[in-house]
């Protein structure tokens, strides 16, 4: 797999020269390009064996009026760019006036660095083989597990450049590798049951193929025994996958482009309102080291950062594109793609109590508690499930009732509620912060949320 990087001066100097011909005195340009090798596999036996290559260029011309227009392509050719710069300087006269963007101020501003070596890749039949062994190993731990129907290995490198006429240069490279298993198990006269496991690395020799195998095959057997649950209210705990799943869900709270569009459940004026317990904060924070996709810069060129949404329970911050921190006189966030109208998103949460504060229920620990609680494992069906812009959740879950100890899986469920009030009910955030594929959590436990049984 090509790490070769792209000549970004040569680029910048292609553009410059193709503007400067054409009395193009504004422009910027966001590529970003990646080879990538997937195997699946089913029964002993290849299922699919893919390998790609893709690249994305936007290209953005601002007119003597001020207007934007803007051009995407695949083609980084001298005659590709020119198509391109070309196309997106005749679309700038039927620019929107209402919505033109700038540059971003922070497009020239130092980034951080990143400690990310990029890492070899093994190639496809390597990729298939020990995806192959993976299955094998995982249907061997219990003999009701009798497939593993969804299941991927795959690696690749992937490059990000932004470039502007203002002199902006950016660049960055990364490679990434990432495992799925999600076994199936079934008994005579009993409902199937799932489970599986993921695994992220910044390459696959570095992957934990065993850690993948165990969680998948403990996901998976730990339901075989299962029982209905009574409908009512409850005491849940929370794992760091499901939790950060549910607030990943509600993200739009945090996002400007949402707030400005209406969509979210946040105003422009709730910054500083309370929104949860005053001892939960909600970082956004795409340079964390275990954090596998991080890049240094977003679409719009500015760096990314650590960004502290939620401090001790209060709305700090929203994600911010240039557009969106100019509406609200604050920077923008490096939170940005780049395109007709730029989107804001998230990158990498991390949720961590306040030091100094004892949450509520401090003594809670889903590893000894002796008191009667449902842990929900995973959620499920997200996005049926969630009104964003209203705060609702209904959403089928998996996990266990413990009682003293003791835990059975539940059989079929429903947890529902709102974001508002489940935030509000926390109860206790326990002190061991665990490092998942979608961000940093510990145990999260809420009180009184509402279960339905389903016979």
């Amino acid at each position: 797999m090509g790490n070769t990087p792209l000549n970004v001066s040569a680029l910048r100097d292609r553009l410059h020269h193709l503007a400067s011909r054409e009395g193009i005195s504004q422009w910027d340009l966001g590529a970003s390009r990646s080879n990538s090798a997937s195997v699946q596999v089913d029964r002993g036996e290849a299922k699919q064996l893919k390998a790609s290559q893709r690249s994305s260029i936007t290209v953005r011309v601002w007119n003597q009026q001020g207007l934007v227009g803007i051009t995407s392509t695949s083609d980084l050719s001298e005659s590709g760019l020119e198509k391109a710069l070309m196309g997106a300087h005749q679309a700038s006269a039927f620019g929107n006036s209402d919505e033109v963007p700038h540059f971003s101020p922070l497009a020239n501003a130092p980034t951080e660095p990143l400690d990310r070596p990029l890492k070899d890749s093994e190639g496809i039949q390597s990729l298939l083989k020990h995806l192959l062994e993976a299955e094998k190993e995982l249907l061997s731990r219990h003999p009701a597990i009798e497939t593993v129907p969804y299941n991927g290995l795959n690696e690749g490198s992937s490059e990000r450049i932004y470039l502007n006429s203002d002199g902006a240069l950016r660049q960055a490279q990364r490679t990434q590798a990432s495992l799925y298993l999600f076994a199936r198990a079934e008994e005579q006269g009993r409902k199937p049951r799932s489970g599986g496991a993921v695994r992220l690395a910044l390459g696959s020799t570095d992957l934990d193929l065993k850690g993948c195998i165990d969680e998948a095959a403990e996901r998976t057997i730990s339901h075989l025994n299962y029982r209905p649950i009574d409908t009512g209210r409850y005491l849940v705990c929370f794992t760091p996958e499901a939790f950060l799943d549910l607030i990943s869900a509600f993200s739009s709270m945090f996002n400007a482009r949402a707030v400005l569009d209406g969509v979210s459940l946040s105003k422009p004026d709730t910054i500083g309102q309370q929104l949860a317990v005053p001892f939960f904060n909600l970082i956004d924070n795409g340079l964390h080291p275990a954090h596998v996709g991080a890049m240094p810069f977003d679409g719009e060129g500015t760096p990314t950062r650590a960004l502290r949404l939620i401090g001790d329970g209060h709305l700090e911050s929203f994600l911010h594109s240039e557009a969106t921190a100019r509406k609200f006189g604050v920077q923008p966030t490096g939170h940005a793609g780049l395109g007709a109208k730029v989107s804001v998103g998230p990158d990498w949460f991390e949720v961590h109590r306040s030091e100094g504060c004892r949450p509520p229920a401090d003594h809670l620990d889903h590893r000894q508690t002796q008191d009667s609680f449902v842990m929900i494992e995973s959620l499920n069906a997200l996005h049926a499930g969630v009104k964003a812009s209203q705060g609702s959740f209904s959403l089928p879950f998996d996990g266990w009732l413990v009682n003293g100890g003791e835990r059975i899986s539940v059989e079929a469920a429903t947890v529902a509620g709102d974001i508002r009030e489940l935030l509000r009910s926390i109860v206790q955030i326990e002190a061991d912060p665990i490092v998942t594929h979608e961000g940093v959590c510990p145990h999260v436990w809420v009180d009184g949320l509402a279960i339905t049984g389903e016979a």
